[in-house]
């Protein structure tokens, strides 16, 4: 995709300073706390960040799946122009698996182990098309095949324990492809597999978005996958996108101090031999994050200024970030 359509194509999400907290005993979370983020048909946005940063919890906002004591409480969520964030519950199962799709982490949260892969997928194509068996059976080998499954016609007929890991994924990637979503969030779907076999789906899941034009939003905390799948990132961090562009923009001239960091610690990044940088210190406690930048802890170029929230700069190419000492095209040099 070029970055003309990157930055032009028809947006199929829009969402608008996000905000999702969980109201527990010890205090508020804000898990998502202000949240902003546009997805294009056909395009793959990486959203990238550590363990609890929010990325799970924007995936699940966004399809309507956060339960208490978890809930939105600001925002919008815009998609193909239909507000989401205070749907009703028979908005959001007309969408959910039809327009908008998700591919979990274990996709035994997909497939359940006493039901055939047919069954599964049979079902699913009925839930929402009122077609006949034969033409829902039609359509779910044609998605097993799509996503590189040989032999369909027999396969569909398995058990989710007759199949590896990775094809398992396989299978819930189909499903969620059964009715041609105009979204779909896939919340680390290949980290369990091996690397060829992540390669493969990664290689197929791209080429699928761009024949269907399907916008996808991929969860991740491993950089090198987005770099090879996404045509743009968003970094988020204790809640917060700190810097998103596109990918060769983010990834190549970060302005971040964190993301900067991700990339510094990242095997692949580094001469063979060097030592990796390490962002220091740990992620502040969801009830405890600092006032004004919460990776300010952590940023060795910090000061009092950082004590405030940081704006949204923008850039060049959709390129923005929130920080008052951007760094300068070679990565670790902070901006004079």
């Amino acid at each position: 995709m070029t970055e003309a359509q990157n930055l032009n194509g028809e947006i199929v999400l829009d969402v608008r300073n996000l905000q999702t907290h969980f109201f527990t005993p010890a205090g508020v979370v804000k898990s998502v706390d202000g949240v902003s983020l546009t997805v294009r048909r056909g395009e793959i946005l990486g959203l990238v960040g550590e363990s609890g940063s929010g990325k799970s919890i924007t995936g699940f906002s966004i399809i309507g799946l956060v339960d208490k004591p978890g809930r939105n409480v600001g925002g919008s969520i815009l998609f193909k122009g239909e507000e989401l964030l205070n749907a009703s519950p028979k908005q959001l199962q007309h969408l959910r698996g039809n327009r908008i799709a998700m591919i979990f982490q274990d996709p035994m949260m997909t497939l359940n182990p006493v039901l055939s892969v047919k069954t599964h997928m049979i079902e699913t194509v009925l839930a929402h098309d009122n077609v006949s068996r034969q033409e829902a059976l039609r359509r779910s080998i044609e998605a097993l095949s799509m996503v590189g499954i040989s032999q369909p016609e027999l396969r569909i007929e398995s058990y989710p324990h007759e199949f590896s890991g990775g094809m398992r994924q396989r299978v819930a990637i189909a499903i969620a492809l059964l009715h041609k979503p105009d979204l779909i969030i896939a919340d680390e779907p290949t980290t369990a597999l091996d690397v060829t076999i992540q390669s493969q789906i990664l290689s197929e899941v791209q080429t699928l978005c761009r024949e269907l034009g399907m916008g996808l939003i991929w969860i991740s905390h491993d950089l090198g996958v987005v770099a090879g799948l996404a045509d743009r990132v968003a970094v988020m961090y204790a809640g917060r996108i700190v810097e998103q562009g596109l990918v060769d923009d983010v990834l190549d001239r970060p302005k971040h101090p964190y993301t900067a960091g991700l990339i510094g610690s990242a095997p692949a990044a580094n001469e063979r031999g060097a030592r990796l940088t390490q962002i220091r210190g740990a992620a502040p406690h969801p009830l405890k994050r600092p006032e004004g930048c919460a990776f300010r802890t952590r940023c060795d170029f910090a000061n009092d200024t950082c004590l405030s929230e940081p704006a949204e700069t923008f850039g060049e190419h959709s390129h923005r970030w929130r920080c008052f000492h951007p760094l300068s095209p070679v990565a670790g040099e902070q901006t004079l």
